[in-house]
C-alpha cells in the first residue's frame, strides 16, 4: 500500500509550522496566510554521522584576498551604503514598498556596473520587452548588460555557476520556484530554498548577486526572517512612493557600516541622488509660527529639515493628535510633558505635526524641535530667525545631549544659519560661536519665541 505523503501547514508571513490548517496564524495573528506544503524528506544514516571530514583548511590570515577589489556601482550614495562598492561573491537584498523604485534603482546600478563587468539582469515579473522599455526610458545603452526572463531558481543557479558573469540581478526573489519543492511561488519554502540555491552558486562562482524583495503592509521584508540572515547585505528603500525623497538604508552589511544612507529623488531619468538635500528641503520654507528647522542625522550625514506644527482649538470633546514623519506616541509624550512643565494649555487643542520632505525621523534629537514648534504654533509666535534646533528632551523638561553635535552645527553654518539651539556640550573642541545652549524647554520657549 502506497504511503500517504506527509504534509504540514506553514504561515507565509512568519514561517510558523502547524500540523493542521487554520484561518488565522496563532504566532503572528495574520489571517489567510497558512498554506499546505509537502514535507521534504531528510536523508540521514541511522548508524552514525553521514558526512565526511573537510579536506582542506585555510588560515584566516591567508583567506583575506586583497586582489578581490570591490566593484564601484557608479552611484556614490549606493557605494557609501554598501561600504565602498559591490563585493564579488556577495548576495545583496534590496527591499521596499511597491512603486518605490527598487527595479529602477537596480537597473541603473546594473547598467553602470556593466561598464566594467559582465552583468545579467533576470526578471521574473516582467518580460524582456518591458525591461527594455524601462532601460530605454533610463537611457541605458550599454551593450554589455544582458537581459533574461525566468522564474526557475534551478536554471538561474546553473547560469550563475557555469557563466562568467560578474554580477547577476534577480527581480524578484518572490517569483522564483525550486523544482523539488511542492509549493507556490512566494511561499516560505520557495523563498528559503531559492535563496540558499542562489547563495551557493554565488559563493562558488564568485559572482555578486543582487536580489529584489517585496515588503509586507507592516513594512517588513516579505518572507521568512531567515532570508535576511542568509544574504550578506540587506538594503531598504524608504520614502513616499508618490513624491518626496527616497532614502536607501543599510539594515545589514557584512562588509561595511550600517550607519550610511543614500538620498535620491525620482525623475524621468530614474532615481537621481540629491547632492544637497538640506537646501532642497528648505527651499520653499516660509518663516511663520509653528515652523522650526531641525538638524537631524541620516546615517552619518547631517540634514536640515523643517518641522511644522499646527495647533487649533478642537471642535469635539476629545482633541485630535496626528503626526506625519515621526512617531505619534513620542509626540503625545512630549505634549504631556509640555502641559506639565510649562504654562501651555494643550488639553483642548488639536495638534498636527509634519516632517517636510517625506522623511521619517526616529532619533530623539528631534524632541526639542517638536516642542518649540508646538509652543510656537500654540502661542502664535515665531522662533528666532535663522535658528536651527536639535536636542533630546526628558520628562522633566531638561534638554539632553545627542550624538554628532559637531556635524549638525557645521551643516547649519554651511547653509548660512546664525544660531544653533541645542544642549550644552562638554566637548571643548566644538565650535561655540553660533551655539546657544538650552538647559530646559521652558526657558527655550520664553527666550527664543517672539512675535
Amino acid at each position: 500500500m502506497a504511503k500517504k505523503p506527509v504534509v504540514r501547514f506553514i504561515c507565509n508571513n512568519c514561517g510558523a509550522i502547524t500540523s493542521a490548517w487554520a484561518g488565522r496564524c496563532n504566532t503572528c495573528g495574520e489571517w489567510n496566510t497558512i498554506q499546505e506544503e509537502a514535507v521534504v524528506a531528510v536523508i540521514s544514516s541511522g548508524k552514525g554521522l553521514a558526512g565526511s571530514p573537510l579536506a582542506s583548511h585555510t588560515a584566516a590570515s591567508v583567506a583575506n584576498r586583497d586582489d578581490q577589489k570591490r566593484m564601484p556601482s557608479g552611484i556614490s550614495d549606493v557605494d557609501a551604503v554598501l561600504g565602498g562598492g559591490v563585493v564579488p561573491g556577495s548576495v545583496i537584498l534590496i527591499a521596499g514598498q511597491p512603486g518605490i523604485g527598487k527595479s529602477t534603482l537596480v537597473l541603473q546600478v546594473a547598467a553602470r556596473l556593466a561598464a566594467n563587468n559582465r552583468v545579467l539582469y533576470i526578471s521574473g515579473e516582467e518580460s524582456a520587452h518591458q525591461v527594455g522599455l524601462r532601460a530605454s526610458r533610463l537611457k541605458v545603452k550599454d551593450a554589455k548588460l544582458q537581459l533574461a526572463t525566468s522564474t526557475s531558481a534551478d536554471d538561474i543557479a546553473a547560469t550563475i555557476s557555469k557563466s562568467d558573469y560578474g554580477v547577476v540581478v534577480v527581480d524578484s526573489i518572490q517569483t522564483l520556484v525550486v523544482g523539488g519543492v511542492a509549493s507556490a511561488a512566494g511561499s516560505v519554502s520557495q523563498i528559503t530554498n531559492s535563496t540558499y540555491l542562489l547563495m551557493q552558486a554565488a559563493k562558488q562562482s564568485n559572482t555578486a548577486v543582487i536580489l529584489v524583495g517585496h515588503v509586507t503592509k507592516e513594512g517588513s521584508i516579505a518572507g521568512p526572517k531567515v532570508l535576511e540572515h542568509v544574504v550578506d547585505v540587506v538594503l531598504q528603500l524608504e520614502g513616499d512612493r508618490y513624491g518626496g525623497f527616497k532614502i536607501l538604508r543599510s539594515v545589514k552589511n557584512r562588509f561595511g557600516s550600517t550607519n550610511e544612507a543614500g538620498i535620491f529623488e525620482m525623475h524621468d531619468e530614474g532615481l537621481l541622488q540629491v547632492d544637497n538635500p538640506s537646501a532642497s528641503m528648505l527651499a520653499e520654507r516660509q518663516i511663520t509660527d509653528g515652523s522650526v528647522v531641525l538638524a537631524t542625522m541620516e546615517g552619518s550625514r547631517p540634514l536640515l529639515v523643517e518641522v511644522q506644527a499646527l495647533v487649533n482649538k478642537t471642535s469635539y470633546g476629545y482633541p485630535k493628535r496626528a503626526a506625519s514623519g515621526i512617531d505619534l506616541n513620542r509626540v503625545n509624550l512630549l505634549i504631556a510633558m509640555l502641559e506639565r512643565r510649562t504654562k501651555l494649555n494643550l488639553a483642548d487643542q488639536d495638534i498636527y505635526i509634519n516632517i517636510v520632505g517625506g522623511l521619517r525621523i526616529s532619533e530623539p534629537a528631534a524632541d526639542l524641535a517638536v516642542c518649540l514648534a508646538i509652543g510656537s504654533a500654540a502661542k502664535g509666535l515665531k522662533l528666532k530667525e535663522n535658528a536651527v534646533v536639535f536636542g533630546e528632551v526628558g520628562l522633566s523638561g531638561e534638554v539632553r545631549r545627542v550624538s554628532f553635535a559637531d556635524k549638525r552645527i557645521k551643516e547649519a553654518e554651511k547653509l548660512g544659519f546664525d544660531v544653533v539651539l541645542g544642549p550644552k556640550s562638554g566637548d571643548k573642541t566644538t565650535k561655540k560661536s553660533i551655539v546657544q545652549p538650552v538647559t530646559d524647554v521652558r526657558s527655550a520657549l520664553n527666550t527664543y519665541l517672539k512675535s
